[in-house]
C-alpha cells in the first residue's frame, strides 16, 4: 500500500468516526448546528439543501438530533448520480450545483456544501455556484480546502496540487495516490487531475463576500476554509 493510501485511510476514511477527517468534520459542524437550532427555535422546522453532499456525510449528526429538530435534507448531486430513495429526514434530487433552477429563491433555510467547490469545474462555475447557493437559501455554510495547504487532500501527496499539470498527469498515470487507482489512459490521467481545483483564501473570500469566513487549522496550518453566513 503506498504512503499516500495509507494518509487517505488515516486522515480521510470517513466510514471510522476515530479518523482524522471525520474528527475534523465533527469538530467543524458546530457553527452548522448552531444555524439549526437558531432556525428551529424561530420555524419550528429546519429545510437544508445540502449540494453535492451524501447522506453517510450526516452521519456526524445523530438522527435523533434531526429528529428532534425538525430537520429534512434535500441532498443534491449531479444527474447520472446513483441516488437511493428518499427516506427519513432525507430527500436526493438530480441537479446540477451551479444550475438549481427546480429551486425558487431563498425555499431552503439553510444552504450546506462541504469539499465541493473545488470539484465543480472552473472559475466561471465556481462563480455561478456560489450565487446559485446564494440564492436558494436563507443562509448558508460552505467548506472548500486550502489551495496553500501542503498536502493535497484527495490524492494525499504533500505538493501535488503545487506541481505543472503535465507532472500531476504524469504520476496519476504511474503511481496509486489517495483514494485514486493510477488511472489507465492518459485521458483518465487528465479527468483525475482536473477533479479537483482547489482555492485560495483571496479567491474564496471574493466568493462569497457576505460571509464570516472562518479558517480551520491543522497544526497551526491553513487547512480549509469555512463561509458562514446567518
Amino acid at each position: 500500500m503506498s504512503i499516500s493510501s495509507v494518509l487517505a485511510k488515516r486522515f480521510s476514511n470517513y466510514d471510522s468516526q476515530q479518523s482524522v477527517g471525520s474528527k475534523l468534520r465533527t469538530k467543524r459542524i458546530a457553527p452548522l448546528l448552531e444555524m439549526i437550532e437558531e432556525v428551529f427555535n424561530m420555524h419550528g422546522a429546519v429545510s437544508v439543501i445540502d449540494i453535492g453532499g451524501s447522506e453517510q456525510y450526516w452521519g456526524i449528526v445523530p438522527l435523533q438530533y434531526l429528529t428532534e429538530h425538525n430537520v429534512k435534507i434535500t441532498i443534491v448531486n449531479l444527474p447520472g448520480s446513483r441516488l437511493p430513495a428518499d427516506h427519513g429526514p432525507f430527500a436526493f434530487v438530480e441537479s446540477d450545483g451551479c444550475d438549481l433552477a427546480r429551486f425558487s429563491d431563498r425555499s431552503f433555510h439553510i444552504a450546506h456544501s462541504n469539499s465541493v467547490l473545488e470539484h465543480v469545474g472552473d472559475w466561471r462555475r465556481k462563480v455561478q455556484f456560489t450565487k446559485e447557493l446564494e440564492r436558494v437559501s436563507q443562509a448558508y455554510f460552505v467548506q472548500t480546502p486550502n489551495y496553500w495547504f501542503p498536502i493535497e487532500p484527495h490524492f494525499m501527496t504533500p505538493f501535488f496540487h503545487w506541481l505543472p499539470a503535465p507532472a500531476r498527469v504524469w504520476l496519476v498515470r504511474h503511481f496509486k495516490l489517495g483514494h485514486f487507482e493510477t488511472a489507465e489512459s492518459i485521458g483518465d490521467a487528465v479527468m483525475l487531475v482536473e477533479h479537483a481545483d482547489l482555492v485560495t483564501n483571496d479567491m474564496f473570500r471574493y466568493l462569497f463576500k457576505d460571509a464570516r469566513i472562518v479558517t480551520e487549522r491543522y497544526f497551526g496550518l491553513p487547512k480549509s476554509f469555512i463561509a458562514l453566513k446567518k
